[in-house]
């Protein structure tokens, strides 16, 4: 091996080694970005889930509140 055959290998070592270690970088940045999009995924469906719940226990009084029978009959009252 001559010196200039061990000179490209050189470069192209060090090319190729620091061609790896952007595409690492990047790929660390974007887990990052992904961990950091999901979390806030969450926290917008704990708040929906929690918007959900409150819902249906106004929907079951509210359920309740026209089943009853002296709502019916407050209704036919004011009919009259």
């Amino acid at each position: 091996m001559n010196g200039t055959t061990m000179i490209v290998l050189i470069v192209f070592i060090s090319v190729g080694f620091g061609v790896i270690f952007d595409m690492y970088k990047k790929h660390l940045e974007f887990k990052e970005k992904t961990l950091a999009h999901n979390s806030e995924s969450d926290e917008e469906k704990k708040q929906l889930k929690q918007q959900l719940s409150a819902l249906t226990e106004r929907v079951q009084v509210l359920e309740k509140i026209v089943t009853d029978k002296n709502y019916s009959l407050k209704e036919e009252i004011d009919q009259l």
